[in-house]
């Protein structure tokens, strides 16, 4: 589904990124975790084609990402993908039918009337119907998170990517943001990728995690490896210990 091979990054005289590789299989989701800093982020923006590497390979679905020529052949292999980024990234001028409706319109060639019962499902699946009408300010921070799922689903992309999916939250919320993805997973069968620095919670959503670590993958493994692991970064980092090889900014 997803590869990634000997990828590095820099920026100036920093790398971020230094040979890093790995292997997502279809349906199946990864957690990159690490410290905050340490290149998650620009590892997914990587992926999605937002940034470009200068050294290594992106493949999706054997679809060479980093070599794409153009932003048009670049979204044709975005079509597989949805993004889910910290804040949902919903537009404040639109309403939530309107946020949900707008890969829809942007990206198909669909008849309104298609789309309108496609937007009713999910606002349906979702428990959304009472807020579809509202914009993004008027309705609770887990909603909007309801909602940005949504607004990814709607295309029935095989592959999410996850960006610090509860940051900001309170434990009970992004409990239910957890929940969704599981559920959602479950319903739809897409994998993925999960940005996050959140142990040992993001392991109720992930199939496999690799710790991030001064530009390299130095763990990668089932949740349960990773627990046991008796690699020195890694268990500072899953303890949350202020000594250790990890230097604390």
């Amino acid at each position: 589904m997803i590869s990634i091979r000997n990828v590095c990054k820099r920026f100036g005289a920093q790398v971020v990124l230094d040979g890093v590789s790995l292997e997502i299989e279809n349906g199946r989701t990864l957690a990159i975790v690490g410290p905050s800093g340490v290149g998650k982020s620009v590892l997914l923006k990587l992926i999605i084609g937002i940034l470009s590497p200068d050294s290594g390979e992106i493949y999706i679905f054997g679809e060479n990402m980093s070599r794409a020529r153009s932003e048009r052949e670049r979204n044709r292999i975005r079509a597989s993908m949805g993004v889910l980024f910290q804040a949902a990234a919903l537009f404040d001028s639109l309403t939530v039918y309107e946020n949900i409706a707008f890969a829809l319109i942007e990206r198909t060639n669909m008849k309104q009337r298609e789309i309108h019962a496609k937007v009713v499902e999910m606002l349906q699946a979702f428990g959304l119907e009472p807020y579809a009408a509202l914009y993004p300010e008027q309705i609770p921070i887990g909603t909007r998170k309801r909602v940005g799922l949504a607004r990814c689903l709607i295309t029935e992309p095989k592959i999410l990517l996850f960006d610090e999916p509860n940051t900001g939250l309170d434990p009970l919320i992004g409990q239910e943001v957890y929940d969704l993805i599981n559920s959602c997973r479950a319903k739809w069968g897409f994998g993925g990728v999960v940005v996050s620095h959140e142990l040992p919670e993001v392991f109720q959503v992930s199939d496999r995690v690799a710790m991030l670590l001064q530009g390299r993958i130095v763990m990668e493994g089932t949740p349960k490896d990773f627990v046991e692991s008796e690699n020195p970064a890694v268990q500072q980092f899953l303890y949350g210990r202020t000594h250790g090889p990890i230097q604390i900014q």
